[in-house]
């Protein structure tokens, strides 16, 4: 039980929880991405959607419960820049298939955090698998630039000392097999 680290990782990764998997930490000119000690640094994609809700003098709060996606604006490139104040919303480029006695904790990655930038923690629970959703706050209050195919966030990997009873996967949790960037949703 406990933290799992970069061999674990990688043994991991032959059997398909990371693809596509890099074994080596990256970071000439980059911001790093691929294996560290005790977790995986992944990459975000060249897909987002930027919160444009904002600049609409109609809109007056966000519902999580009945969220209005033209409040966010698709955009494609090399790096997208964050509005000030506002956000974004991303996805890896790495696929996980999470095993069943294994949950993870995402968390942001430090260079983008001394630049203003919070990405949310959040849980890849056991028996989970898809492209993670990243979302990506700038809390300064001028914009600030995020690059694709960089990396943007750190996964640790802990281990159960017995795999869950239910897992995420068994209770057909909501976002599930995630393919691109997926908005909030209530069942």
């Amino acid at each position: 039980m406990g933290l799992k680290s970069d061999r674990w990782i990688i043994e991991q990764a032959k059997e398909g929880m990371i693809q596509p998997f890099e074994a080596n930490q990256i970071s000439k000119g980059v911001i790093s991405y691929g294996i560290s000690s005790y977790g995986y640094d992944m990459r975000i994609a060249n897909e987002f959607k930027i919160f444009t809700g904002s600049y609409r003098k109609d809109v007056s709060v966000v519902d999580p419960k009945n969220f209005d996606s033209d409040l966010l604006q698709d955009y494609t490139g090399d790096f997208v820049i964050i509005p000030p104040n506002s956000y974004v919303l991303g996805k890896s480029v790495e696929y996980f298939k999470i095993p069943r006695n294994v949950m993870c904790i995402v968390l942001g990655k430090s260079t983008y955090a001394r630049s203003g930038i919070i990405v949310n923690i959040t849980p890849l629970e056991a028996g989970w698998q898809g492209f993670v959703t990243i979302e990506i706050s700038n809390a300064t209050p001028l914009p600030v630039k995020v690059y694709a195919n960089e990396g943007i966030a750190q996964v640790i990997f802990i281990e159960g000392d017995e795999p869950c009873e239910v897992s995420y996967s068994e209770r057909k949790g909501k976002y599930q097999s995630q393919k691109g960037i997926w908005l909030p949703k209530v069942e």
